[in-house]
């Protein structure tokens, strides 16, 4: 068996995020029929869509509006989200969503996480609550049910979460990403070779995949 690292540069409160992670597991459905030898691993890095969101966060939609340029335009933003979105299986519910969320706690669960195994199931969940279901990934009591769901302790996860542990990995994270010249997400760098940015649809996906692993 042969294994395949992908890192994943996003951040949870990034619809084309999710958007991006759905494509990437069709494109990698579509690889495991080709080469079923491949093992993929998916390690998940950071990035501050918003970096200066504050702590608390702050309400969604007028930040949103401000940010391009009034309801009419994020009207047609959102449409053409949710156009995509569909299309992988998601249903996006802006209108549910109340509060612009600081991604730093969610970032470190999924840094925790990958200390311990895989965070894929918590990036998932992170992201549907986000999008799906309107809740503020922003605040430590959601953040502790949320990874309760994917198997951790809640109380564990809040004393986690009320401390720094993993902040200064997550911040370091994204100057990483930052020298990288990575600017949006998300971004995919395959088998350490190869950038892939956006949410690419899978059959291009699928190229990349496959390029990467051709012998050097």
């Amino acid at each position: 068996m042969s294994e395949l690292v992908i890192d994943v540069v996003s951040d949870v409160v990034c619809p084309w995020c999710f958007i991006g992670k759905r494509r990437l597991e069709a494109a990698l459905r579509e690889l495991k029929q080709e080469r079923p030898d491949v093992v993929p691993r998916i390690r998940w890095l950071p990035f501050f869509l918003n970096p200066d969101t504050p702590e608390a966060g702050e309400p969604y939609r007028p930040f949103l509006e401000k940010k391009f340029g009034g309801p009419e335009k994020l009207a047609q933003i959102w449409a053409q989200i949710a156009e995509a979105g569909r299309s992988a299986g998601i249903e996006f519910a802006f209108e549910r969503i109340e509060r612009r969320a600081n991604t730093l706690k969610a970032h470190r669960l999924i840094h925790r996480a990958q200390t311990q195994g895989s965070a894929d199931a918590l990036v998932e969940r992170l992201f549907s609550a986000q999008f799906v279901e309107g809740q503020d990934v922003g605040d430590a009591a959601v953040l502790a049910r949320l990874a309760a769901a994917c198997g951790e302790e809640e109380g564990q996860t809040l004393a986690f979460l009320r401390g720094e542990e993993g902040a200064a990995a997550v911040r370091a994270g994204f100057e990483d990403a930052q020298r990288m010249g990575i600017t949006g997400v998300p971004f995919f760098i395959l088998a350490g070779r190869f950038g892939v940015g956006g949410a690419q649809p899978p059959e291009p996906m699928l190229a990349a995949l496959r390029r990467c692993l051709v012998p050097t």
